[in-house]
C-alpha cells in the first residue's frame, strides 16, 4: 500500500495531508512516497511515541538527511493542541505560510491523515485569511476525513 498525499493549492505552494509514514507496515515505502514528493516541510501532528509503535521512530531524522524541514506539534488523537504544541504554532504557521508563499510544499501528517493534520491544514488556510467554510470545502474535497471533531473545527477556524 503505497502512502496517499492529499493535496490542495495553497498561497501559491502545494499544501498537503497523510496518514503517518509506515502506518500500514511499509515505513521505507512511505518514506520514499514522501521524500519522492519533495516537501520543504513536514508537519508531525503525532507524539514521538506514535511514531515509534508505528516503526517511524527516525523520521526526524530521516527528513534531515533529505534536506526537509521538520515541526513537531503533537496533539492527542482526536484532541486539539495543549499548551506547548499551541504555543508552537503561530512560528509554525508562519514559516509554513512563508514556505507555501515562495511556491514550496507543506506536508502535515498524524496517525491516520485525517483529524489532527486537517486540524492543522484548515488553520493554515484560515491564517492565511481563507473563509473557514470555502476552506473546509476545499479541504474535504481533497480529503473527506479531514477535521474530525468540533473542537478540532473550533481550533482550526479560531484564527
Amino acid at each position: 500500500m503505497t502512502l496517499e498525499i492529499a493535496e490542495i493549492p495553497a498561497l501559491g505552494g502545494t499544501l498537503a495531508l497523510c496518514p503517518m509514514p509506515g502506518r500500514a507496515g511499509d515505513y521505507a515505502g512511505d518514506l520514499e512516497t514522501l521524500l519522492a514528493w519533495q516537501p520543504a516541510l513536514v508537519l508531525t501532528m503525532t507524539s514521538k511515541l506514535e511514531l515509534a509503535t508505528k516503526g517511524a521512530g527516525t523520521l526526524p531524522a530521516d527528513l534531515a538527511a533529505a534536506g526537509i524541514a521538520w515541526a513537531h506539534l503533537p496533539v492527542p488523537d482526536f484532541g486539539t493542541p495543549k499548551r506547548e504544541a499551541a504555543a508552537l504554532w503561530p512560528g509554525t504557521s508562519v514559516r509554513a505560510r512563508a514556505i507555501l508563499a515562495g511556491g514550496n510544499r507543506v506536508l502535515a501528517h498524524c496517525m491516520g491523515g485525517c483529524g489532527r493534520s486537517g486540524m492543522a491544514v484548515l488553520r493554515l488556510l484560515t491564517d492565511a485569511g481563507e473563509d473557514p467554510d470555502a476552506a473546509l470545502t476545499r479541504l474535504r474535497a481533497a480529503r473527506p476525513c479531514a477535521v474530525e471533531t468540533k473542537a478540532q473545527l473550533r481550533w482550526a477556524t479560531q484564527g
